[in-house]
């Protein structure tokens, strides 16, 4: 059983929902994002979800946009994400890692030899965000062949038919994008989310997880309602920008993820 199928079966015995935070591998530096990593499992969180730095993130909004190009600028690689997760590793065990990112890193680096570095990293799901299940046969058989799993995006605009494929296409869990528009641009329409999320439970078992938009507990416990696991990227990227320190930014980061752990559970 995989780490990220393991997390959902435990929370599902307990009635809990997943936290997955998101972070930006390498922002506000490199020596962070590890650090940060544990503080967030402390402070609650199931799964985490990192990013890796990409100089054209197309589905992101201004926020993780300038997250990436913080990373970029202290030279962070595909490899030097790797390597974080592996440090992380040193240490937990248990916590799920996904890497969510763009192609063109991955494809730089060569399927087969992506997908052994991450196996050998720790790495327990990839999520491409410009790869479409149609095109991404080559990258998902070396991922399978390493027991990662490949995990795909749903939007509101998402065809009848092509939320089949996806769920077919798919392991791990769905992760349902809630609103239009790229990360942190609008005020989440809770009960569209939540119809939305009956029409993709019509073609999958899988754990279905949102995110976009969820910035607060209150929008935390809203969409926990019905959704397996909240993620929360936007609003952990703004406390990395305006941290004083790695102290008070791991400090603010535990608080906020603390205050959304105690409104879904």
């Amino acid at each position: 059983m995989s780490r990220i199928q393991s997390c959902f079966e435990q929370l599902k015995k307990t009635q809990r929902k997943a936290l997955i935070p998101y972070v930006t591998a390498g922002d506000n530096s490199p020596q962070l994002t590890v650090p940060l990593m544990h503080a967030m499992v402390e402070a609650g969180a199931n799964i985490i979800e990192l990013g890796i730095p990409f100089s054209d993130p197309m589905a992101d909004g201004p926020v993780i946009q300038q997250a990436c190009e913080r990373a970029l600028s202290h030279g962070v690689t595909l490899s030097n994400v790797l390597a974080m997760v592996a440090e992380f590793r040193k240490r937990d065990n248990q916590t799920p890692v996904v890497l969510m990112g763009y192609l063109n890193p991955v494809e730089v680096m060569g399927y087969q030899a992506f997908a052994e570095a991450a196996a050998d990293a720790g790495v327990d799901g990839v999520l491409t965000v410009d790869l479409p299940p149609e095109e991404a046969g080559p990258l998902a058989d070396q991922l399978k062949a390493k027991d990662i799993d490949i995990i795909y995006l749903l939007a509101p605009t998402t065809a009848e038919t092509r939320i089949k494929t996806i769920c077919d296409s798919a392991s791990g869990f769905i992760y349902y994008v809630s609103l239009k528009g790229v990360t942190g641009a609008a005020t989440l329409d809770v009960d569209a989310v939540n119809r939305q999320l009956t029409r993709i439970r019509q073609y999958t078992q899988l754990p279905v997880g949102v995110g976009f938009g969820i910035r607060d507990a209150e929008t935390a416990k809203a969409i926990a309602q019905t959704a397996d696991a909240v993620v929360v990227g936007s609003a952990i990227v703004k406390k990395i920008a305006t941290g004083t320190d790695d102290q008070a930014t791991i400090a603010a980061v535990k608080d906020l993820l603390g205050s959304i752990r105690q409104a879904i559970d």
